[in-house]
Formats: C-alpha cells, sequence, structure tokens
C-alpha cells in the first residue's frame, strides 16, 4: 500500500481538489449574499439634516424682506438692476363678503379672453387659478397693485396655498406680466 502511494500521490491530490471544487460548487453557490445597510435618519426625525432639495429654499432670502433705512451720513447705494416703474393703478379687489359665488363665472371669463392666463405666474398652477378666478382676480394689473393688506386678505381665502404670494413673489411677476415685459420677466424668474 505505501509503495501505491508514493507512485500515485498526485492522482490523489488532483481526486482532493475535485472533491473540493465540487463541494463548494454544491454548498458554496446555494448561500445567499447578505447585503447590510446602514439605516439614515429620516429628514423629519429629530436632529436629522435638511433634505437637500429643500436647501436652495433654505438658503434664499425672504420674498419679502424688510431693509433698514440708510445710516445718515453713509452714502446713497446704487444698483446696478433697473427698477421696475409702479404697474397702474387696478382698484382693489372687493372684500369677499361681497363676490357672489358663481361657479359658472371662471371659466366663461377665460374662454371669453377677458382675462389672463394666470398660470403663467410661478408657483400659481391651475388650481389655484380657479381659486382666484373666483374671488374675482383675472388679471396680471390686479395681482401686480395688491397692497400688504389685499396679499393678507387674499392670502387668507387660499387655504393650503398659504403663504404663495409672498414665498413666490407674484406682486412682481404680474408687474412684469401686466406690462409685457417678457424679457424682464424671463431675466428675474427664468423661462415663462
Amino acid at each position: 500500500m505505501t509503495v501505491l502511494l508514493e507512485q500515485y500521490w498526485w492522482v490523489l491530490v488532483i481526486a482532493l481538489l475535485i472533491g473540493v471544487a465540487v463541494a463548494w460548487a454544491i454548498f458554496g453557490r446555494t448561500q445567499k449574499t447578505r447585503v447590510e445597510t446602514t439605516i439614515s435618519p429620516d429628514v423629519l426625525d429629530e436632529g436629522a439634516a435638511p433634505a437637500r432639495r429643500n436647501q436652495a429654499l433654505i438658503d434664499a432670502p425672504p420674498a419679502t424682506q424688510a431693509t433698514a433705512p440708510p445710516a445718515p451720513n453713509a452714502a446713497p447705494v446704487q444698483t446696478t438692476e433697473p427698477q421696475p416703474a409702479p404697474p397702474p393703478p387696478v382698484p382693489p379687489v372687493p372684500a369677499p363678503e361681497t363676490v357672489p359665488a358663481q361657479p359658472a363665472a371662471p371659466q366663461a371669463a377665460a374662454s371669453t379672453g377677458t382675462g389672463d392666463d394666470l398660470t403663467r405666474i410661478k408657483g400659481l398652477g391651475p388650481k389655484l387659478s380657479q381659486l382666484l378666478q373666483s374671488l374675482g382676480i383675472t388679471r396680471f394689473e390686479q395681482i401686480a397693485a395688491w397692497s400688504d393688506s389685499d396679499i393678507d386678505r387674499i392670502d387668507a381665502q387660499l387655504g393650503k396655498f398659504q403663504g404663495r404670494i409672498r414665498r413666490d413673489n407674484w406682486v412682481e411677476q404680474a408687474g412684469y406680466l401686466a406690462k409685457g415685459d417678457t424679457a424682464g420677466f424671463e431675466g428675474r424668474f427664468g423661462n415663462i
């Protein structure tokens, strides 16, 4: 027996390697690979970082930013950006109590061409446009002429859309669109 092992040892080594390969093929492939993941905190969890997509809104200055009057000895600050001309005076929108609810009136105004396409204002979609039309607001000139009290009064009636007027700067956008200044609008707010 010893003589056989000395002469054919290489056959035994090859058989052993083949056996290991077959065992790996049978048992090694059937095991599932585990994927270990780390759970990152949700943006709503306490102490979590803000969502990246909202960072631009967080870093942007407020739409209506109050500026302090210049110091008495300070030189006036020159801005290179031309200031838009004040919009023409438009009578204020009547209080909601005096506006009768007419569901067919907004659609009739839009179809006859008496109103503007309010959805051209960024941040004002079809639902908001319908809501504003039901309040009697159909023209860019009306929005451009809003005072702070008008904005507060209309904003209170926007329901879940409250705060959009100032945040999306509707008054300034409507001023450009009322004048037909598309170049100025696109320079300030991007393509229509």
